[in-house]
C-alpha cells in the first residue's frame, strides 16, 4: 500500500518503509548524558520517489516556517548549508547493507509513538514490531537551533506495522539456533 503524504505542511506519513533501531516502546538514550527518546531509523528505498518528495517537501516547510530559529538576528542560512534528516544509506552507512540504495531519517520523540498493525489495532509486543519489520510512519520536521548547531529534524508520531521482515541487528532465534533436546533418563516434559 502506497500511503506516502503530507498532512499538514511539515508533518509526512511515508510508507513502504523498513524500520531499523526501533525503540517504540521504551526510550533509549542515544549517548550518555543524553534524555531517553523514543526512536527509530526509517529506511526508504531509494526507488520511491513519492515518499522521498514527500520528505523533501515537508523539511522546506520546516524550514520556510522555521526561518526566525535558524536565523541569527540578520541571516537565515540557505536549506542546502543546514544539517537535514533525510540522509543517504548509500553515503551515511555504506557498511550496512540495510541502507544499501536506501535514504533513511532518525526519527524520536520523548513522547509514546503509537504503535498499531495493518487493521489499526495497538501493538503491544515489541516480538511484533521490531527492527526489519516494513510498514508506514508519520513524522513531523521542524527547525532546531541548539548550542550552534542549526537545521531540520524529524519529530517521531506514529508506526504502523504492515508486514514482517527479517529481524535487522543480528539477533537469532532460539529455534534457529538449537535442536530439541531429548534425554531418556530425565524426560521433566512427561
Amino acid at each position: 500500500m502506497e500511503n506516502s503524504k503530507v498532512v499538514n505542511k511539515r508533518r509526512a506519513v511515508i510508507g513502504k518503509v523498513r524500520f531499523s533501531y526501533m525503540f517504540a516502546f521504551a526510550p533509549h538514550s542515544i549517548g550518555e548524558g543524553q534524555a531517553e527518546k523514543y526512536s527509530v531509523s526509517i529506511i526508504i528505498p531509494k526507488s520511491d520517489a513519492k515518499s522521498i518528495e514527500t520528505c523533501k517537501k515537508a523539511i522546506e516547510a520546516a524550514y520556510e516556517e522555521g526561518k526566525t530559529k535558524l536565523g541569527n538576528g540578520k541571516t537565515v542560512p540557505q536549506l542546502s548549508a543546514i544539517k537535514t534528516p533525510l540522509r543517504d544509506g548509500d553515503t551515511d552507512r555504506p557498511d550496512d547493507p540495510a541502507y544499501k540504495d536506501s535514504y533513511f531519517i532518525n526519527a524520536n520523540s520523548i513522547d509514546k509513538p503509537h504503535v498499531v498493525d495493518s487493521k489499526c489495532q495497538p501493538i503491544i509486543s515489541q516480538d511484533e514490531a521490531y527492527s526489519g519489520c516494513y510498514g508506514n510512519v508519520s513524522i513531523v520536521f521542524y527547525a532546531y537551533n541548539v548550542n550552534g548547531n542549526r537545521g531540520i529534524a524529524a519529530g517521531l508520531q506514529n508506526i504502523q506495522i504492515t508486514e514482517k521482515g527479517e529481524p535487522l541487528g543480528g539477533k537469532s532465534s532460539a529455534e534457529d539456533d538449537f535442536l530439541p533436546f531429548m534425554d531418556d533418563e530425565d524426560d521433566f516434559l512427561k
